[in-house]
């Protein structure tokens, strides 16, 4: 690929068989494609099937019946509005879809004009109504480029439909590592019920004790004093981190953090407030001292490893989450955490479990990055390889 000649209709990069090929066109989106709306299928009428339920966030689901019998693009336009999603066969649209097939745009390359509609970014055209949501007539009238050659069409989907297919095969490969870390955990820890571990280091013997937390763990209770006085930390369920990291391109919530909780360096919390009954437990490692909102209690262990405490405390959480009090809403206060018994080992084996599974957590995080880093370049790729909408 080479860099084109600027023009508001050609791409900054372009492969070098279409240099010549002329600008590319504007087109409003009623011009080559037509949005049906999903079907209704209640939750109580989704079952077990082969065919993928297609919702605003992607699939929600199977079918034993396909409602579109061939490939289709799914837009969200409901809840996650905008949201574009490919499947690759047969599928079940539902309700708070719209969905398109080669026979709704015969005019474009099929594939093409998935990466086309997730460029023009449909989710910043939300109708603002009395329910938020992506509004087919308005849809419509969005604006995209796109070249007049097929080929050229082809070409730019072939680039990163790869791109796509290598994002995937290192999806799969830090899914594998992830479900490798669960069965460890279940042998590495008790099953509940039970008060040893089925798999131990061999240097190991001594049985486990089963110990309430109250007599292993102190709340730590500090709140900030002033706006900012330390970094914003979000505790989510795929771990502790910074604010920034965790809403993206630098956005934090601008309201007041006066009177957040603070929670030093190898420290823990958690969300005491859960939708589902679990509760995620996460430890400090940033290296940092940090705030979060007061409802995340936090504690460490008195004389043991928090690290080792996080993930116990993890590996229980379903347990822990009866504790819970609450109807839609279930509450986990620091008092009942702390008359919870679990079984705990010596210290050394606590260390020893943590930094093993600290060292298995290192390959996850760096195929996450890796991940991450694709996904950069393929967000780059797109921006270089369409033409920009600014200014039209």
């Amino acid at each position: 690929m080479t860099p084109a000649t600027q023009s508001p209709l050609v791409p900054k990069l372009r492969f070098p068989e279409f240099r010549d090929a002329g600008e590319w066109v504007t087109r409003k989106l009623q011009d080559f494609l037509v949005l049906n709306y999903g079907m209704s299928l209640p939750a109580k009428d989704r079952v077990q099937g082969e065919f993928p339920i297609y919702g605003s966030n992607g699939i929600v689901g199977t079918h034993n019946e396909a409602f579109v019998s061939e490939q289709g693009i799914v837009i969200g336009r409901k809840g996650s509005a905008g949201h574009v999603h490919l499947s690759p066969g047969s599928f079940c649209p539902i309700d708070t879809t719209f969905y398109l097939t080669i026979n709704d745009a015969p005019e474009v390359d099929f594939h093409f004009l998935y990466f086309l509609l997730k460029h023009a970014d449909l989710r910043g055209i939300k109708d603002l109504g009395s329910v938020p949501g992506l509004n087919r007539k308005i849809a419509y009238m969005t604006q995209a480029f796109l070249p007049l050659s097929r080929r050229e069409q082809q070409k730019i989907a072939d680039c990163l439909g790869s791109l796509d297919d290598l994002i995937a095969a290192e999806g799969e490969k830090l899914e594998a590592l992830r479900q490798h870390k669960q069965g460890l955990m279940q042998q590495l820890f008790p099953q509940p019920g039970e008060e040893s571990p089925r798999l131990r280091f061999p240097e190991f013997r001594d049985k486990w004790q089963i110990i309430t937390l109250g007599n292993v763990v102190t709340e730590f209770r500090a709140r900030s004093t002033v706006q900012d006085e330390y970094e914003v930390l979000t505790s989510a369920r795929r771990g502790l981190m910074r604010q920034v990291d965790y809403y993206g391109e630098g956005r934090i919530t601008d309201r007041s953090n006066v009177g957040f909780n603070i929670i030093p360096p190898d420290h823990l919390t958690y969300r005491s407030r859960s939708d589902d009954g679990r509760f995620y437990f996460n430890h400090n490692h940033l290296g940092i001292t940090g705030i979060v909102s007061i409802y995340y209690p936090i504690f460490y262990s008195t004389n043991g490893s928090n690290a080792f405490l996080a993930h116990l405390l993890n590996r229980f959480s379903g347990e822990i989450g009866k504790h819970s009090v609450g109807t839609s809403q279930r509450v986990l206060s620091m008092s009942s955490l702390l008359r919870f018994a679990l079984p705990i080992p010596d210290v050394v084996e606590q260390q020893r479990i943590a930094a093993y599974f600290s060292s298995l957590d290192e390959v996850l995080a760096a195929q996450a990055r890796k991940m991450d880093i694709l996904r950069q370049h393929k967000q780059g790729l797109m921006r270089q390889l369409f033409p920009s909408l600014e200014g039209q």
